[in-house]
């Protein structure tokens, strides 16, 4: 199924209109997010796939693989359509054994920018997330220095557009006291609702919420409740969880990950399930802010 306005819809990301399922491309990497896909043409077919279904936006980083997803990325879609918005991040790096540690100096900044440009063959970034530390959440610590160096790099024409990742209110009101923030990537799902009172207020200023971990991260999320509607409706569960994302506001823009192209064709199905008040009022009584899956 192709996205229309009549099932997922489209938000503003920056000043272009995108459909607001997306892709999400972290997956596209070998295990643990580390060095090459068993099957790179499998991967180069998911994305051309949901190109062809009408994803207008896809969420990417070098850092994942590190490197391997803008390369395939570049392999499957060089030169791009003219309405794909290609959006990455910026702020961590990767070591050998896998870890993630930040990469947050102005020169890190600078490089990971020019890395990204390099390997996705792009002369300007549309959209970069700067991404702050923290995995159980936000640290809290300053956006300043970080945004400040982005800023620079917008100023220059290397950025058009900055978005913010894995912050709290206050870290994002500072963002924002130094440069538009078009958009904010954070922990959010179906069970994991911290950020409710941050999705509200965005979409108030129009600006575009998208959540990591839409599906319950590397763990999908189980809950008897939402099984139960999905029997009702009969889905699945993940179709579930992301109609009810994007019920949940406007603004949100969903970047499912798969290396799948069925799983694709099924995330992208999502937008044609409305949920009503039975449902919605089954799946509220699963989660909220610090809770855990019943």
């Amino acid at each position: 199924m192709a996205i229309t306005a009549d099932t997922a819809g489209r938000f503003s990301l920056g000043d272009r209109e995108v459909n607001r399922m997306g892709y999400g491309a972290m997956q596209l990497a070998g295990p643990h997010v580390m060095g090459p896909p068993a099957d790179r043409k499998a991967a180069v077919a998911v994305l051309r796939r949901a190109v062809e279904l009408g994803v207008d936006h896809i969420d990417t980083s070098d850092y994942y693989g590190p490197y391997v997803t803008n390369e395939i990325i570049r392999e499957a879609l060089h030169p791009y359509p003219e309405d794909l918005v290609l959006v990455t991040k910026i702020g961590a790096r990767r070591t050998p054994d896998g870890a993630w540690p930040e990469a947050l100096s102005a020169d890190e900044l600078r490089q990971a920018v020019h890395d990204n440009l390099g390997r996705l063959g792009l002369d300007v970034l549309e959209v970069v997330n700067l991404r702050m530390p923290g995995f159980a959440g936000p640290d809290g610590r300053s956006v300043t220095e970080p945004m400040e160096a982005l800023a620079q790099l917008q100023s220059e024409g290397l950025v058009r557009h900055i978005g913010v990742s894995n912050v709290d209110t206050q870290q994002l009101a500072d963002a924002r006291a130094i440069a538009p923030v078009v958009c904010v990537q954070n922990h959010y799902n179906l069970v994991h609702r911290d950020d409710d009172a941050m999705v509200d207020a965005l979409a108030r200023d129009g600006i575009a919420y998208v959540p990591f971990f839409p599906l319950g991260g590397f763990s999908p999320l189980q809950s008897a409740a939402l099984e139960q509607v999905a029997r009702t409706l009969e889905t699945t569960p993940m179709q579930v969880a992301l109609a009810w994302l994007l019920q949940r506001s406007p603004n949100v823009l969903l970047i499912p990950g798969t290396s799948s192209v069925a799983h694709l064709e099924a995330n992208l199905e999502a937008g044609a399930h409305r949920l009503g008040p039975v449902e919605l009022e089954a799946l509220e009584q699963i989660g909220g802010p610090g809770t855990a899956p019943a």
